[in-house]
């Protein structure tokens, strides 16, 4: 296997040095700089954008959030989770760029002082007639004050002579019709141009490269629909619980949290015909004709679970803690079986399963296709494409052989490209990072558009509303346990997944 020439490559992302070389001035504004989101994920991808030279050379960074710091304190928070190697003289000059203002999140006059800051930042940076800037608003925020600082930025701090750019987190909205008000709201106050809803997995590595995989390659594509492939799995498992995140992930459940958003979206990719360009709303517009055609998922065809303790007593349970209530039936595992119909995919089971307190961390495609026909060699295992995406980024295809020597009999090997073994001195960048860098390009290839949005709450509202309203109990699993009892069992039964009769196992290259 190959990776695309770096032309190709940069096809893609538009060019990935393009905000870098064209040197706009750039105001990038953090609201909600003193929460964990902001200084685990946003500081340290813009650190990484400064530290590569892809940030324009005269950009200026704003944190903004109701604590009241001086700048020397947000400075220690901003960079308390920066790589210890960090080269100490570029965390200097990188914080010489950052600023930060306390403000309510609902208050005009506090919005106000943030575009005085604003001016006297940019103050100059207009040279002869050119006055190209860019202003980004990052909400690292709670969903519950999105609609308010919008507003508060359309009425006090948004400059019509600039390029405004508006960046949500996730989650858009609890259900579809709440989902609908948001983008109602946001679409009031912003162009859908401006808007770029951030799902941090369309920003992974292995995920991007889907499409090349797909479309570069005439032997991917070739086999790439229901003639060939039997099934579909996309899974996420995390060795964790919700550790004293508890009382947050009950409003939301594994469903919310990274089923109908991080595992949708790649579904999209996977499943999606050719679009038209590599331009951004051509691709968009094959990944929601994939939504289209996927019917609400029902009950009958979906597990749940909910973690508990186990048996030794050194992991809780779910409800052990305590701002988890007694009776919570939400779901902490979840599994769904769900049907793609049209001409490329019409029979093919697609399974999405997530899970916290799992057995490992992992977060993969695997694609198994159908037997041989009139093979010459009876009971085959079947082949399978397996797109790993963490925590190894990785591609292999699991391939039947002679094992060597004189014997004859069948093995199952694969044919591997593992990223850390075949591409030594390159470091994958963050998903944040890159993901940044597509906001200050301009390009929306990555972001969830508001009809994308539409469909995915589509697809799972009547589910949710379900387990709600109906009290579906989940199933108990142990903590550190692959799920429930009789996981397997429900994807074999409702897919025709066929585990390999050949001794196996695949592990990436230390």
């Amino acid at each position: 296997m190959s990776m695309p020439t770096s032309h190709s490559f940069a096809s893609l992302t538009c060019g990935i040095d393009s905000a870098a070389k064209k040197d706009v001035p750039t105001t990038i504004v953090v609201f909600g700089a003193s929460g964990d989101l902001a200084k685990k994920k946003t500081f340290p991808a813009l650190f990484h954008l400064f530290d590569q030279n892809l940030l324009p050379k005269r950009t200026r960074i704003i944190g903004y959030a109701r604590t009241d710091m001086s700048v020397e304190e947000f400075h220690k928070r901003a960079t308390s989770h920066f790589s210890p190697q960090a080269d100490k003289d570029t965390v200097k000059k990188f914080l010489s760029v950052c600023e930060y203002v306390s403000g309510k999140y609902d208050v005009d006059e506090d919005f106000v002082n943030l575009r005085k800051e604003i001016d006297r930042l940019e103050e100059g940076a207009c040279i002869g007639s050119s006055c190209e800037r860019i202003h980004v608003y990052y909400m690292a925020l709670p969903p519950s004050v999105f609609v308010d600082v919008a507003t508060h930025i359309k009425k006090n701090v948004y400059d019509e002579s600039c390029t405004n750019r508006v960046v949500i987190e996730k989650p858009f909205g609890h259900d579809l019709e709440s989902s609908r008000q948001l983008s109602k709201d946001i679409g009031g106050l912003f162009e859908e141009t401006e808007v770029f809803r951030i799902d941090h997995y369309l920003g992974k590595e292995m995920v991007k490269n889907i499409m090349t995989l797909r479309f570069a390659n005439v032997f991917y594509e070739a086999v790439w629909n229901r003639h060939y492939i039997s099934n579909v799995q996309i899974t996420f498992k995390e060795p964790f619980g919700t550790e004293g995140r508890g009382g947050y992930f009950d409003q939301f459940g594994i469903i919310r949290d990274v089923m109908q958003n991080h595992l949708l979206q790649v579904l999209s990719i996977v499943a999606m015909n050719q679009p038209q360009s590599l331009n951004a709303e051509d691709i968009r517009d094959s990944k929601t004709e994939v939504l289209r055609r996927i019917l609400p998922i029902q009950l009958e065809d979906t597990m749940l679970g909910q973690y508990v303790g186990t048996s030794d007593g050194s992991k809780p349970g779910y409800k052990d803690d305590d701002t988890v209530p007694k009776d919570s039936n939400t779901p902490t595992f979840a599994e769904c079986v769900m049907h793609v119909d049209n001409d490329r995919w019409r029979g093919v089971p697609w399974v999405i399963k997530a899970g916290k307190a799992l057995n490992e961390a992992r977060m993969l495609i695997r694609i198994q296709f159908k037997d041989m026909p009139n093979s010459l060699f009876p009971n085959l295992a079947r082949n399978e494409l397996v797109i790993q995406v963490s925590p190894k980024e990785s591609v292999y295809i699991k391939t039947i052989v002679k094992e060597p020597g004189l014997s004859t009999n069948l093995a199952m090997s694969e044919l591997d490209l593992t990223y850390k073994t075949r591409y030594h001195d390159i470091k994958i960048p963050d998903a944040y990072a890159t993901l940044i860098l597509d906001v200050l390009n301009g390009d929306h290839s990555n972001f969830v558009r508001s009809d994308e949005l539409d469909e995915a709450w589509r697809i799972f509202t009547p589910l949710l509303h379900q387990i709600e309203t109906e009290n579906i109990m989940p199933l108990p699993y142990e903590y550190g346990s692959r799920g429930p009892q009789g996981v397997y069992d429900f994807v074999e039964d409702r897919t025709g997944y066929k585990r390999t009769n050949l001794e196996y196992h695949w592990e990436a290259p230390q």
